[in-house]
């Protein structure tokens, strides 16, 4: 992490912890277990990060774009694919305070405030950006209206969704099922697309 300070010097063991979490870098092991980066880890994580620092570029994006190995480092736009519905894990507030770098206040306020439902991975994304947006001096208090905005379009998704819900069959159901999981990811992508256009046009 060291050969990456010198341009990174923000960067912390925790946030390539989180990154190796979100299967974006993988790491070889010694036989001690320990952690080893050989050149082509620090390079792909070397790319990352500087796509997340000069094109804001979310994590899911990024994915996509290193798994196409496009050069260009263009944003592909949202990939419904990464935003089905998926299990996420149970996780305890130590683990999401060493996994994030946020301490356990900061967790406790995104849980008041309602950015934090549930105690898992997906609440471990969360504390990751909000670690990150702490950089601008962004605090917990100022986000309350994500979750607004948030709850408002899961709202609208699930207005869409409810002439695709399953019946029928138990094999109809499942196939109702994996249809609702496509057609939700499309949803959210194309609601992602339209808030990021928005805010984007209205930047100067």
């Amino acid at each position: 992490m060291a050969a990456l300070q010198e341009e990174f010097p923000d960067l912390t063991v925790s946030k390539v912890r989180y990154l190796e979490d979100q299967g974006l870098v993988s790491p070889g092991r010694t036989t001690r277990g320990s952690r080893r980066y050989d050149e082509g880890d620090l390079a792909r994580l070397r790319r990352i990060l500087r796509l997340q620092r000069d094109e804001y570029l979310p994590l899911h994006v990024i994915r996509d774009v290193l798994d196409r190995g496009d050069p260009s480092g263009e944003a592909p736009g949202v990939s419904a694919r990464d935003l089905r519905p998926r299990a996420a894990r149970p996780m305890t507030v130590p683990e999401l305070s060493e996994r994030s770098g946020l301490d356990r206040q900061t967790i406790a306020d995104l849980e008041r405030y309602g950015l934090i439902r549930a105690r898992d991975t997906d609440a471990l994304a969360v504390c990751a950006i909000v670690a990150e947006l702490g950089r601008f001096g962004i605090e917990p208090r100022h986000l309350r209206p994500f979750r607004v905005a948030a709850d408002r379009e899961i709202g609208l998704v699930e207005q869409a969704l409810a002439p695709h819900g399953p019946g029928g069959s138990s094999r109809q159901a499942a196939r109702s099922r994996s249809h609702q999981r496509e057609v939700t990811g499309q949803l959210l992508a194309l609601c992602i697309e339209l808030h990021l256009t928005l805010v984007r046009s209205g930047l100067p």
